[in-house]
């Protein structure tokens, strides 16, 4: 099983709100029809079901959309964040008051799926790493609103975080260098604005571009949409002058060639994909029971 470093609440419990308010509107009327003029409290059970294999993510995100809307929702998780379900398993078992159960099933649901398809995707794209020092890396092409909690799935399908945003690390792209003028320009003035210790990555073109940024005494060097020849040749440079430099390679990476990648011997390896075009996990909810508490 693999984990993930959930952020705190103060950062999601915002989201989760906002999301919440988002589908509640003015009031769940649905929920509303079949709860209120009772004699008393109703009360639910239900049950969260796989309805195909893959890796579980974003289980105590789920629950907490419930518990925001009344904390006598009581949880029970029976496949954890980084396991794997099979088709037919049930997930979670939930009960507590019938409108909380009711008005967040979409949110937490969609939450659930979303996050479960970016492990899922994920944890194929690791496995075809092993055997190999190279780690796989997931980037910032995320949706706008769920990067922490896409980056947590990445996680939690056995991906390593690459920055969170743009104040992690300096990463000069191939346009920051255009506008600087070079690779030695551009990493010259990064280093004298930027706080100790942040680190400098460059990304390379070619072996030229990745002598200058040696040269100008980068710690990342990340080679960009190069031919495998070419990434051996650059590999085989940096490791005979600056072993210390963490290798990275990106571009154009699909499961049918990250294994080739990764055998060039690169550090990690970064791609959008298991973000950007993974599949939502489908996980169905069920309420079982209906009764007092």
């Amino acid at each position: 099983m693999r984990y993930g470093v959930l952020p705190h609440w103060l950062q999601i419990d915002g989201l989760l709100r906002d999301w919440l308010m988002e589908d509640l509107g003015r009031g769940d009327r649905a929920t509303l029809a079949v709860t209120r003029g009772v004699d008393s409290e109703l009360w639910g059970e239900a049950t969260w079901t796989a309805k195909a294999p893959g890796v579980v993510a974003g289980i105590p995100i789920a629950e907490r959309v419930f518990k925001l809307l009344d904390e006598r929702v009581v949880w029970q998780t029976r496949i954890s964040d980084g396991e794997i379900c099979d088709a037919g398993e049930t997930i979670a078992v939930i009960s507590g008051p019938l409108d909380a159960l009711l008005s967040g099933e979409r949110v937490a649901l969609n939450l659930g799926m979303r996050l479960s398809g970016v492990a899922s995707l994920t944890r194929r794209y690791v496995e075809q790493l092993q055997g190999t020092r190279a780690r796989l890396a997931d980037t910032r092409k995320t949706t706008p609103g769920l990067r922490i909690l896409e980056k947590y799935a990445s996680q939690v399908g056995g991906a390593v975080n690459h920055r969170m945003g743009l104040d992690d690390s300096v990463m000069l792209k191939d346009n920051h260098l255009a506008a600087a003028g070079g690779v030695q320009a551009a990493v010259a003035r990064a280093r004298a604005l930027s706080p100790f210790p942040l680190m400098i990555e460059v990304e390379v073109e070619s072996l030229e571009q990745a002598q200058d940024a040696i040269a100008a005494g980068v710690e990342i060097v990340m080679l960009d949409n190069m031919s495998l020849d070419a990434m051996r040749e650059a590999i085989a440079w940096i490791r005979s002058q600056a072993a210390h430099v963490k290798i990275e390679a990106s571009g154009n990476i699909t499961l049918d060639t990250i294994r080739a990648v990764a055998e060039t011997g690169v550090d990690y390896i970064s791609t959008s994909a298991p973000v950007t075009q993974s599949r939502w996990l489908d996980i169905s909810m069920r309420i079982q029971a209906v009764g007092t508490p």
